[in-house]
């Protein structure tokens, strides 16, 4: 069976992750300005293969409001194009022939709302898992004490550690949407 030590770290492992998964998230989330991070991970059907779009092309922002796309293979461009039209992102690629260019439209209001009840819900799913993982631990630590392995006291100093990590991992959490809505509402 495992100990007390190991229970604690691989539940901070995977508050880790749930804080790690909403920052990727986040970054794929729209603002007003223009990143790499909106198109990057956007699947294109090259030659018959789904392949991500950051391993076929080079994404630069030359300007705050311009995305800039120039594919390795020049015959990629067309499927590159499709396949972020297809995205749904609110972005229209526009092709040069030698590479797409992706204009970032000012955001609504409507729209900014939108997308901060989008940010609020991602945040509370991980804030969610956070606290599954923290109520899988605390059952981990009582079978632990239960089992005669640890004692009440290891028992009680695990559980105030697993809630210290819960807080401090949602704390963080929190610091993320409100850096993310500053974003989001700026124009």
């Amino acid at each position: 069976m495992e100990s007390l030590d190991d229970v604690l770290l691989m539940s901070e492992d995977k508050m880790d992750k749930s804080v790690e998964f909403l920052h990727q998230e986040f970054h794929g989330l729209r603002t007003g300005k223009a990143s790499p991070s909106l198109v990057e991970n956007i699947t294109v059907d090259y030659y018959g293969t789904a392949t991500r779009l950051k391993e076929l092309a080079g994404i630069s922002t030359p300007e705050p409001r311009l995305i800039v796309i120039n594919p390795y293979d020049p015959s990629a461009l067309p499927a590159i194009e499709k396949s972020i039209l297809a995205a749904n992102v609110g972005i229209t690629p526009m092709n040069d022939g030698r590479v797409i260019r992706i204009p970032i439209p000012e955001l609504s209001e409507e729209r900014r709302k939108e997308l901060l009840k989008v940010a609020k819900r991602m945040a509370e799913d991980q804030r969610v898992a956070i606290r599954n993982v923290r109520r899988e631990a605390n059952d981990q630590i009582k079978a632990l004490q239960k089992d005669s392995t640890i004692s009440e006291d290891e028992r009680d100093s695990g559980l105030e550690e697993i809630q210290r990590l819960t807080d401090e991992h949602i704390k963080a959490i929190d610091d993320m949407l409100a850096a993310k809505e500053t974003d989001v509402i700026e124009v």
